[in-house]
């Protein structure tokens, strides 16, 4: 009993000494495990674009003769349904960048050649109507004239920003290098994983059985079961619901002769893949780009968005990604919201499905509990 009790002390005063250790060297502890993300960086990102791939590969080969004996098909199975994929990936990211850079480009470039315009008209108007307008008039004329004083700064400015922007070349530069190889190494890396899945699988379930208890595992493989398959849900759903919204909200444009229908379709399917927020920054996007052409459009585009979301929201978002994930609207809009505040763009992407793992294992529990009787819990 005393060896037991000493052995119980020692524990806890190794624990409050690494306690103390790591509140010490908190900030050195911080950077080497920076050190050790960025270094393992690419092949998170790989491991994270297998799994996204696995998803469409795995329909892939069932629709790749799965039933043959030729051994050259089945040999090449894995290795077709791998590039297939890739392919498809690759080609939808190139067709929303076709659709989306060149009419971005056109759009800007209006709105850039429409503001002096714009602004010497209602500069005109407000000073020849001064009667009419005198305050609003007086107001626009000092503008003009703080303008005019921008202007001359701005002007005086810019061999600095050149400058700047000069010097920082190379580390940009740097920077995309960096990038760029960073997503090969993980593509590379992603590529294996797909090529070697079962393999790996046997290998990570051999280690687990080796160093958890049966118990341990069950449980374990019990949660990443639920985790795989609200994953999967969500990331099938969730492609499915931008593309049904982009393709609605691209005929209604066409339908009702607004600009640049193809590019904001385009747009506001691309961010639907965000969860709840993601169609309404593609609409206040959408509604910019109509600005610089007709005002008047923008503010219906903006009515026909209300509507679109409408249907989406009541229709749509619940049949195709609600139900999937088996995750109620109210718990929805808290992952996006707290997964946003927490991680950004990726955390909203993130926090739906992870919340929805949570949800499910939760409610298994309390399931579970409440089937216990009371004394035996």
């Amino acid at each position: 009993m005393k060896e037991m009790k000493l052995g119980l002390w020692a524990k806890y005063i190794l624990l409050a000494v690494v306690a103390v250790l790591v509140v010490k060297y908190f900030s050195t502890i911080l950077g080497a495990l920076g050190a050790v993300w960025h270094v393992a960086f690419p092949l998170v990102l790989g491991a994270a674009i297998a799994y996204v791939l696995n998803i469409l590969m795995k329909k892939v080969e069932r629709v790749y003769f799965p039933n043959a004996q030729n051994k050259f098909i089945r040999a090449t199975r894995r290795g077709v349904s791998i590039l297939f994929s890739f392919v498809v990936i690759f080609g939808i990211v190139s067709i929303l960048v076709l659709i989306i850079v060149p009419q971005l480009i056109q759009a800007f470039t209006v709105l850039i050649d429409a503001i002096p315009r714009v602004y010497t008209k209602s500069l005109d108007y407000f000073q020849s109507n001064s009667g009419k307008y005198s305050s609003l008039g007086k107001f626009i004329s000092s503008l003009q004239v703080d303008l005019d004083a921008v202007t001359k700064k701005l002007t005086a400015s810019l061999s600095k920003v050149v400058t700047g922007i000069l010097n920082s070349t190379f580390s940009i530069a740097g920077a995309l290098t960096s990038g760029v190889m960073n997503l090969v190494i993980a593509i590379i890396f992603a590529i294996y994983i797909l090529a070697a899945k079962e393999k790996l699988a046997i290998q990570a379930d051999k280690v687990v059985r080796a160093f958890l208890k049966k118990q341990t595992a069950d449980r374990l493989y019990y949660v990443l079961k639920v985790a795989n398959r609200t994953f999967s849900s969500f990331i099938v759903g969730q492609c499915v619901e931008a593309v049904i919204l982009g393709c609605l909200c691209t005929a209604g444009m066409f339908l009702l002769h607004f600009p640049y229908a193809a590019m904001v379709g385009a747009f506001i399917s691309a961010t639907a893949l965000i969860p709840v927020v993601g169609a309404y920054l593609g609409a206040a996007f959408g509604a910019f780009m109509i600005l610089t052409v007709d005002p008047m459009k923008a503010l219906f585009f903006l009515v026909f968005i209300i509507v679109l979301q409408q249907v989406e929201g009541n229709i749509i978002y619940p049949r195709v990604v609600g139900s999937s994930i088996g995750l109620p609207g109210l718990w929805v809009l808290a992952a996006v919201i707290i997964g946003g505040g927490l991680g950004g763009i990726v955390g909203m992407l993130f926090g739906v499905p992870v919340a929805a793992t949570l949800y499910k294992l939760l409610s298994d529990q309390v399931e579970k509990r409440l089937q216990t009787p009371p004394g035996s819990r």
